[in-house]
């Protein structure tokens, strides 16, 4: 079989078959480019859509950072307003408890100062009480005694009337016997009349005043008869009183003198004379040229204020050396090392206290700081984080509120 085949115009030869496969190849070729070609356009258009999906998805990762931050920042700031506000109560707390404890103190003092005002007025009416009563006391004594001396001579006039009547009874039969006596007596010994009287002026004065001391003075001796060294109820010594006994018919000036005299040698607060004959001018007790005069009658009325002053007196001088002695002290104490110690004890613990406080504001300064610097790394932590992984994932990753921080700004 001749598979060759002649072209009629210019009678060149050539085989079927090649002829065929050249055809067939160039169908095919032909195909294959326009299926290239297709295949290219496709590829394009997929290429611009895969590049437009890029662009949106880059559009959307940069709002979901931004809502990321948003959220972030948020939550942030909720937990600064936290730890904020928590800070701040614990804070107050501090201050409202140590304003309590400030407020407690002061009523506390208060109280005291109103209970010290309170004692102190108490005591003041209690003293003043003390002495009404001391003074109604001597007025009720002073009353009472004059009523038993009043009733004592009602007595002795009594008595008197009667030795009168038996007198006069006897005057007759006895007138001899009675001159006889009336001669002797005048001739007795007026030291002996003297002597009798001083006796029973220190016999009346121990018995009156027991506690107090009554001395002699030893005859012979420059003084007075004796001297009384009144005592009060705390056994203290209030002063003296001399007492200077005379028992004659006419009263003579210068025994003031020579009391006055015998009180300075003595070293006695008050000199007492003792008379049965009274100056002129003097119906009763009292005060001449400084010297009390009185009878033997008067001496246990006189004898009880005299020594009630001396008394009063002192306890009015021991007031006043109590008063310097307390002036004395308090001046002491605010002198002392104690005092100064105690102030500066005070300043320090003021100095503490201040430190303290300041001292825990910086510290809450320093915390905040480091919390707060805390919070932003958390912050770009998460939201590095939550990009990642929302670049890597796409559109299958939902947004969660889980994954996203409040969108909240620390204050300054």
């Amino acid at each position: 079989m001749n598979d060759k085949i002649t072209c009629p115009n210019c009678g060149h030869s050539f085989d079927v078959e090649q002829a065929l496969s050249g055809k067939l190849e160039a169908h095919f070729r032909a195909e294959y480019e326009r299926k290239i070609a297709e295949q290219a356009e496709k590829f394009n258009l997929e290429k611009k859509k895969i590049e437009q999906e890029r662009n949106r998805l880059n559009e959307q990762k940069e709002k979901q950072e931004e809502l990321v931050k948003a959220e972030l920042a948020r939550a942030i700031e909720q937990e600064r307003r936290k730890i904020e506000k928590s800070a701040l109560e614990s804070y107050e707390e501090k201050i409202r408890s140590l304003q309590e404890e400030n407020e407690k103190r002061k009523s506390e003092n208060k109280a005291l100062r109103e209970k010290e005002v309170a004692l102190l007025k108490q005591e003041a009416a209690l003293k003043e009480k003390q002495e009404e009563l001391n003074l109604e006391a001597e007025k009720l004594l002073l009353k009472k005694q004059k009523e038993i001396e009043e009733k004592a001579r009602a007595r002795e006039r009594e008595s008197f009337e009667l030795e009168k009547i038996r007198l006069l009874k006897q005057i007759e039969d006895n007138k001899k016997l009675a001159e006889e006596m009336k001669r002797k007596a005048e001739q007795g010994s007026m030291q002996l009349q003297g002597e009798v009287q001083e006796l029973a002026i220190e016999e009346l004065l121990g018995r009156l005043y027991p506690f107090d001391r009554i001395e002699e003075v030893p005859k012979g001796v420059r003084g007075a008869d004796c001297i009384q060294t009144v005592i009060n109820n705390m056994q203290q010594e209030c002063g003296s009183i001399v007492y200077e006994s005379k028992r004659t018919k006419n009263f003579a000036k210068d025994w003031i003198d020579k009391l006055k005299q015998d009180q300075v040698s003595c070293r006695a607060d008050i000199a007492v004379l003792v008379t049965e004959t009274m100056p002129s001018d003097m119906e009763r007790f009292g005060e001449r040229d400084g010297i009390w005069i009185c009878g033997f009658h008067e001496v246990k009325s006189l004898s009880f204020v005299l020594r009630e002053m001396l008394v009063k007196t002192h306890s009015v001088r021991l007031s006043q050396e109590n008063k310097g002695d307390k002036m004395e002290l308090l001046y002491n104490y605010l002198t002392s090392p104690e005092f100064v110690q105690n102030i500066k004890r005070i300043v320090e613990n003021y100095d503490a206290m201040i430190d303290q406080l300041n001292s825990e504001k910086k510290a809450m300064h320093k915390i905040w700081a480091t919390r707060e610097k805390q919070i932003w790394i958390v912050q770009e932590n998460i939201s590095a984080l939550f990009g990642s992984i929302k670049g890597i994932a796409g559109k299958e990753l939902e947004t969660s509120n889980v994954l996203e921080l409040p969108d909240k700004k620390i204050e300054d």
